[in-house]
Formats: C-alpha cells, sequence, structure tokens
C-alpha cells in the first residue's frame, strides 16, 4: 500500500512539473483577446500557413459562440434536443455497462475467483494495465481509418463474446487448472475491444454529436450519468461476486452487452466526415423519409445560414 501511495505522489508530482511548461490552448487565448499568443503557441504545432488559418476558424468559431443562446434544461421540451441528449446519455451508459471498470478495478479478485493465488493474480492482473495502454495507441490510429459506428459496433461485439467465452469457460472448466490462464486471456482481449475501440469512439462521438449550444448541457449531463453508471456497477460487482459467482455476474454483463449492441445498431448515426449542421440535421428530421442519406454540401451551406433561427 505504502508502495502504490509512492507511485501516486510520483506520478502526481512529475505531472505538476509538466503542466507548468505545458502553454494554454490557442482558443483560450484568443477568447480572452490574446490573439498574438495564440497565433504562437499554433506556429510550435503547426506549419506557418495552417497555424494562420486555424486561428481564423478560431477567432470565427468564437465570433459565432457569442451570438448563440446557450441551451437549458427547459429546452429539452423540444424533441430533437431531447433525444440528442438522451442519445449521448446512452453513448456514456454504453461505455459503461460493458463492465469494463469491474475488469479494471477488481481485475485481480476477478483472477482470484477463477483459481490464481494472489500474487499470480496481481501479476497476471498487469498484462490488463499494458493491453489497455497499447490498444489506446491503435484506437487512436483507427479513428482516423474506420467509421464511428463500425468501430464501436466491433469493440461492443468483441467485449461481449469475450464476456460470454469467461462465463462459459468459468462453468465449463471449473476447478480445471487451466481456467485461471483462460479467463487471463479472455480479460485481455475484452480490454484490447474496450480500449482500443469503445473507449476512444466513446468520447469522440460525445464531442461531436453536441451543436455548439447544446454542448454544455449535453457534456454536462452525459459525462454525470456515465460516472453515475460507473459507480453503480464498482459498487455491485463485488457484491454480485461474492453472492452469485463469477460466472453468474458475467452473463449479467453479457446480456447487457447484448442491449448495448441492439441500441448502438438502432440508433447511433454515422459521425465520421459530418459537419455539425449535417448531424443537426440528421437529428431535427430523424424519421422522415431520406433522413437516414447525408444532405448535400449545398443543403447544408444553406442550412447553415439558419441552423440558429428556430432555437
Amino acid at each position: 500500500m505504502a508502495v502504490h501511495g509512492c507511485n501516486r505522489v510520483t506520478s502526481g508530482s512529475c505531472l505538476m512539473v509538466r503542466m507548468l511548461i505545458v502553454p494554454e490552448s490557442p482558443r483560450w487565448l484568443a477568447s480572452k483577446g490574446k490573439i498574438g499568443e495564440a497565433l504562437r503557441v499554433l506556429q510550435q504545432i503547426r506549419e506557418e500557413k495552417q497555424a494562420h488559418y486555424e486561428l481564423k476558424e478560431i477567432k470565427s468559431a468564437l465570433s459565432e459562440e457569442k451570438e448563440v443562446r446557450q441551451a437549458t434544461f427547459k429546452d429539452l421540451n423540444t424533441p430533437w434536443i431531447r433525444r440528442i441528449v438522451f442519445l449521448g446519455i446512452g453513448i456514456a451508459v454504453v461505455q459503461q455497462i460493458t463492465g469494463v471498470n469491474s475488469i479494471m478495478y477488481y481485475g485481480t479478485e476477478i483472477l482470484k475467483d477463477a483459481g490464481f493465488q494472489t500474487e499470480a493474480a496481481l501479476i497476471g492482473n498487469i498484462a490488463n494495465g499494458a493491453i489497455s495502454v497499447l490498444a489506446t495507441f491503435v484506437g487512436i490510429w483507427l479513428l482516423g481509418k474506420v467509421g464511428r459506428r463500425p468501430m464501436l459496433l466491433t469493440g461492443q461485439i468483441g467485449t461481449t463474446a469475450a464476456l460470454l467465452l469467461i462465463g462459459i469457460f468459468s462453468l465449463v472448466l471449473k476447478c480445471s487448472p487451466a481456467l485461471p490462464y483462460v479467463v487471463l486471456s479472455l480479460t485481455v482481449t475484452f480490454m484490447a475491444f474496450q480500449q482500443g475501440a469503445i473507449s476512444p469512439v466513446t468520447w469522440l462521438m460525445l464531442s461531436e454529436i453536441f451543436p455548439l449550444r447544446l454542448r454544455g448541457i449535453g457534456m454536462g449531463a452525459t459525462v454525470f450519468c456515465l460516472w453515475i453508471t460507473n459507480f453503480l456497477i464498482g459498487l455491485l460487482f463485488p457484491v454480485l461476486l461474492a453472492g452469485i459467482g463469477l460466472s453468474t455476474t458475467i452473463f449479467i454483463f453479457t446480456v447487457l452487452g447484448i442491449g448495448a449492441i441492439a441500441f448502438v445498431k438502432k440508433y447511433l448515426p454515422e459521425t465520421k466526415g459530418r459537419s455539425l449542421e449535417e448531424l443537426e440535421h440528421h437529428f431535427r428530421t430523424y424519421g422522415e423519409k431520406g433522413v437516414s442519406k447525408m444532405i448535400q454540401p449545398k443543403s447544408v451551406n444553406n442550412l447553415s445560414k439558419n441552423v440558429y433561427s428556430d432555437f
């Protein structure tokens, strides 16, 4: 315990030192009227021409935001606004009901329940952390190559299949010396799909689906629900594990995973390569004939001129 405490202090101290040399974001500097400083920061990470172009975009976006009235909870009476907020909450909950944080928090207990001794379970659980880090880099790379929906569905199918196999093998190989190694390999597989597909897509989609005026209330509500779901699963998992055993507990998460797959397949639109105006048009006209088709660029330009007029 003392070693873990020391590691936390060391990591926190390193982060604090590094933050001292990290510049403020160009957007924040521009919002405070420090245009020159914003440009200097952009020039550190972009080519000269690109830096000036991005600064122009930032200034344009800031000017637009000043004219936009931010949404409040009263605006949830508007059907399309209510739908987009509930969709964001659904994305957040879907990310958590895979049971990812049960494995992150209680991976050692799962491996012990499968048959590992305490020391072996602690060492084995390192594999879950290592694959999480590696899979995150793969996920970041995939975000630029693959659509959000197929990536999220693939992750959901992978994690659900891994959970199903853990549940089955926990019954079939009960008391077998092979069980802990099978469970470890499947938890590693689970983490690869979770951290390589589901987690990066979740946070990216939450930033993509909300129009500017909805972003505050939308992100606030969705992240709140995400952490409440995380809290409930973290609270209930050890109780379930002790009360009904590993296999039955895992089967519960498998059923939740199937529900998550159905939700994503039925309700989640593709956001890759689509502007905020296109997505807003999709949510406003959801259910109308042809709404699933991406609107043409000309329509987008016309829409962007009027997109705030009836709010």
